[in-house]
Order: C-alpha cells, then sequence, then structure tokens
C-alpha cells in the first residue's frame, strides 16, 4: 500500500514537470498575403509535429507588432520583414536573423489605368500600408531604380490592401504596392499591373525569422528544430502544387480556384531552400534605414544574421534529405 501510495506520489510529481519540459512555442506571420504561405505550410503540412514542436501560427499584423511581442515574450519566433526588423535593431532591440524565405519584393506597382509608363508617376499619390517597412521600401527601391526622385511623388499612408483598393477606387490614390491575390482583385477592377517589383534589380530579404539573442541562447535546439520544419515544410509547399494549394485554399479562404492558381503560380518559386538570407540585400536595406534614422547609428551584419545553424543543417546533409 505505502510502494503504491510513493508511486503514485512521484508520477504525481513527474507529470507537471514533463508538462514543462515540453514548452509551447507562438510563431508568428504578419498578414494574409501569399507570401506569409511559408509559416502557415510549418501548421498545415504536419512539419512542426514532425520535428517536435508544440506551436501554434498566429496572425500578428506588421513586423512591428510581431517584434513587440518577440520582445515582451509573448511570441517565440516572428516572420519579419527587413526594414522593420532592421529599424528594431538599430533602436537597440535584443533580435538575431536566423534565416529567410524570400529575397524579392513579392508587391506589385498598381496604378490607375492611365498610367502606362512609371516616370508617369511624377507628381502622383502613391499608398503604402504604413511609413518605414516593406511597402515603403518597395516604392523607393523601385522609384530609384526608375530613376525617379523620391521627392517628386507623395508618398501617403493607406492603411491595408482592402483600404488601398478603395483609395484607387475613389481616385484618392494613383498607385500603391499590392500582392496576390489582391493584385487579381485590382486587375478584375480595371486598374493596372505596371511592374511586378520582384523583377527590381534590388534584393529585399522580405521574409526573415527574427527571435530574440537571449532566446537563441538558451533555445539553440528549439531554434535547430524549427528552421528544420521551416525549411521541410517551405520545400513540400515549393515542389508539391497539390499541398501548396491546399494551404492557400485554407488561409486565404478563397473559392475561385484560378485566383488560388494564381497565386501559387507566382510565390511558389520565389521560396527558397535552404532559408538563406541575401547579404547583399540585407546591407542595401541597412543603408535605406541608416539614412532614415538619426543619430548616426550602423548596423554591423555580421551581429544581425546568424546562419551558424543553418550551416550546421548544411554540413550534418539534412537540405538534400528534402530532396530524397
Amino acid at each position: 500500500m505505502l510502494a503504491k501510495l510513493l508511486l503514485g506520489i512521484v508520477f504525481s510529481l513527474g507529470a507537471p514537470l514533463a508538462l514543462f519540459a515540453q514548452e509551447r512555442y507562438a510563431i508568428s506571420y504578419g498578414g494574409t498575403a501569399g507570401f506569409q504561405a511559408s509559416i502557415w505550410a510549418m501548421k498545415d503540412l504536419g512539419a512542426l509535429e514532425k520535428y517536435g514542436l508544440d506551436a501554434d501560427v498566429v496572425l500578428v499584423p506588421g513586423t512591428t507588432r510581431g517584434i513587440q511581442g518577440l520582445l515582451g515574450g509573448s511570441l517565440h519566433f516572428a516572420q519579419v520583414d527587413a526594414a522593420g526588423a532592421l529599424t528594431a535593431i538599430l533602436n537597440g532591440a535584443d533580435l538575431v536573423l536566423v534565416g529567410g524565405t524570400m529575397n524579392k519584393i513579392p508587391f506589385s506597382m498598381v496604378t490607375q489605368p492611365e498610367i502606362r509608363d512609371p516616370k508617369q508617376l511624377k507628381g502622383k499619390k502613391i499608398g503604402v500600408v504604413n511609413f518605414g517597412g516593406a511597402n515603403e521600401f518597395a516604392v523607393l527601391a523601385a522609384l530609384k531604380e526608375w530613376d525617379i526622385p523620391a521627392q517628386s511623388v507623395t508618398i501617403m499612408a493607406a492603411g491595408g490592401a482592402a483600404n488601398r483598393l478603395v483609395g484607387l477606387s475613389a481616385k484618392a490614390l494613383d498607385a500603391t504596392v499590392l500582392s496576390p491575390p489582391e493584385t487579381l482583385k485590382a486587375e478584375q477592377l480595371g486598374f493596372r499591373i505596371l511592374l511586378h517589383l520582384s523583377e527590381l534589380k534590388a534584393s529585399f530579404p522580405m521574409n526573415m525569422i527574427a527571435v530574440r539573442g537571449a532566446f537563441l541562447e538558451k533555445n539553440r535546439d528549439a531554434v535547430k528544430r524549427f528552421l528544420k520544419a521551416h525549411s521541410d515544410a517551405v520545400y513540400q509547399f515549393k515542389h508539391d502544387k497539390k499541398k501548396g494549394v491546399r494551404v492557400y485554399q485554407k488561409r486565404l479562404r478563397q473559392k475561385e480556384a484560378a485566383v488560388i492558381d494564381a497565386t501559387y503560380d507566382y510565390y511558389a518559386p520565389k521560396f527558397e531552400v535552404p532559408p538563406r538570407v541575401n547579404r547583399e540585400g540585407l546591407e542595401f536595406t541597412a543603408k535605406f534605414v541608416m539614412g532614415r534614422v538619426a543619430g548616426g547609428k550602423t548596423l554591423d551584419i555580421n551581429k544581425i544574421l546568424d546562419e551558424s545553424i543553418l550551416d550546421e543543417l548544411d554540413k550534418e546533409g539534412f537540405f538534400k534529405t528534402l530532396a530524397k
């Protein structure tokens, strides 16, 4: 009897310890555009469970809020864009970038139908979600490549994609940047796709994974398992259209098969495995950010970007196993 009682005490003490050991993680994505599929696929294709991560993926609109969640401890991993992440780091945030799956601007410049040439954007109003993020960077990068002075246009904070489509319809905006499936809706409404900005020479790390530096130091194994799950999910999404379409059907809640197909065909080739951040693009973005933040502060890319776990996985042959 005493032995049974002692055994029961052992199990009752052991249960909470086991639960404590299996921490639940929160992973954020920043919106409902198709390039967020790299996070959705982790959950929807079973990669989190495959690599032993008890985790939820949650919508936290915008890179800035995602970073706030990381710093506040409510998030463990966040998918962020380069401009927002580097701005936060420049302002003292304890963030490290451990990987990234998209290094091109995934937006298109959408304009009123009468605008047929980039030079016609001079004197026009261009809407972005907000200042300081990927939208504004994309517009400025495009203007620079087209040799159009930034001061010759008016860049306006105009809210989310739906709001900016309304702004175009009301002629309150002359142009904006959108991504599928919103670009498809814009074309249906008669607006012009002036250019897909992924065709610009400039690289821009759009999808990067950020963690707190302190979290990486204490939870390196969890970060490694995350990067395995992330890479596996993106590989499946990229190379198996049926799986990718299934993810979009669930997450975009779009009933039109043609829209889903077009969204997949636009994004899938742009995802990268192994998930490495383009250093040239990160340095280009760093110059953009440093030019906007006063105080003469500088950014050391080697301290911001830690790809040591990806290097380990490469040496271990992990990425080669995905193809098998």
